[in-house]
């Protein structure tokens, strides 16, 4: 019998996250745990009257990839990759692991290697997106590892997940509409703004927004989502900041990361674990050194870090900034193959201001 909770997160993702329409051509990506939900978006999508597709991934073989292919071999990209990204109307990416330490042990230049080999296909699928051609989700699936990674037992991490999505409510979608007119008002505060100031333990950043676009995240491109973001102008970035959260990247922490910006660029980097994989990041391409994205988590709902971005980044009393591409819609011009969020907890203390005026103190907005 499949879970109900399970049923309704289907609806909502195909009904209200990609709001698909007949005949859109989704893809919808996943790990063999995940097919639970899978078949349920599957089944959903072809009420609608859409053409879904299904392609099942396996870390297994990614690290043979990884650990055994040569550097022209990580360089290849599959034209199925660019035919997916080309045509699709949708794009559903369902997270859910097996084991989170798999690639651990991976040579962090190799990782490198295949991030620089998918850039022109990230660049394409974030372009077709920013001009609305692309509808696309990312959500996760309960599974006993991400449960392990979060500290929690399986039904226990499956609650959060669900609650997280707000599918403990009767109307899931009304709830997320009444989010995204709350983020709203924010956005209406900030959007005619340009100097942002950042304070808090260990940091100081300044950057400048004028004339970029902030995008209310309310449950679309992720669920569960609650964060309100933008791009910073590139070369604007001065000073300092220590992410107080560890940075995950495929499986890999990075821990108590500390950077240091000239002109937008990243001109000194530390990390008191994983400082190889650090600087092998920001080694991706040039504009891996620039930051594609600043954003302030809005859900207070979700209570503890879980080691999952798609969760943690949401964090009521938290920002995050991510190294890499911009998002073309909130009007980014950094190009990089790769876009990693890092967080910082503001709740000790820490001040946003914009334009010179306080408007987050403490982890909360107080305008």
């Amino acid at each position: 019998m499949v879970d109900p909770r399970i049923k309704k997160m289907a609806s909502v993702l195909v009904n209200y996250s990609l709001e698909l329409k007949k005949e859109d051509f989704l893809v919808i990506q996943g790990m063999p745990m995940t097919l639970p939900l899978i078949k349920e978006v599957y089944r959903e999508a072809l009420k609608v009257g859409a053409n879904p597709y299904v392609i099942i991934h396996h870390n297994d073989i990614s690290e043979i990839k990884l650990r055994e292919a040569s550097d022209e071999q990580l360089n290849f990209v599959t034209p199925f990759a660019h035919t997916m990204v080309k045509e699709a109307d949708a794009v559903l990416n369902i997270l859910g692991e097996y084991n989170t330490k798999q690639m651990t042990s991976v040579d962090a230049k190799k990782m490198g290697v295949v991030s620089k080999a998918n850039r022109e296909i990230n660049e394409i699928f974030m372009e077709r997106a920013g001009r609305g051609e692309l509808k696309w989700s990312l959500c996760q699936y309960p599974t006993h590892a991400d449960a392990q990674e979060s500290n929690m037992s399986l039904d226990e991490y499956a609650e959060f997940v669900f609650d997280a999505c707000l599918l403990d409510k009767e109307d899931p979608v009304a709830e997320w509409n009444k989010i995204h007119d709350h983020q709203q008002e924010i956005i209406n505060f900030l959007k005619d703004k340009d100097h942002i100031e950042v304070k808090s333990k260990d940091t100081h950043i300044t950057l400048r927004v004028g004339g970029r676009t902030w995008i209310n995240s309310d449950g679309h491109n992720n669920f569960p989502s609650g964060e309100v973001f933008t791009a910073p102008i590139k070369d604007t970035i001065e000073g300092h900041i220590r992410f107080s959260f560890p940075g995950i990247y495929m499986g890999k922490e990075i821990e108590d990361i500390r950077l240091t910006f000239e002109k937008g660029k990243v001109v000194k980097a530390e990390a008191a674990k994983g400082e190889d994989l650090l600087h092998a990041l920001l080694e991706t391409d040039e504009g891996a050194k620039y930051i594609g994205e600043f954003a302030i988590g809005t859900n207070y709902g979700i209570k503890k870090f879980t080691k999952n971005m798609l969760f943690d980044e949401k964090l009521g009393g938290t920002i995050h900034m991510a190294l890499g591409e911009a998002y073309p819609e909130s009007g980014g011009k950094n190009k990089s193959s790769i876009h990693w969020d890092m967080l910082c907890d503001m709740k000790d203390g820490g001040e946003i201001y914009a334009d010179g005026e306080l408007f987050y103190k403490d982890g909360k907005f107080i305008k």
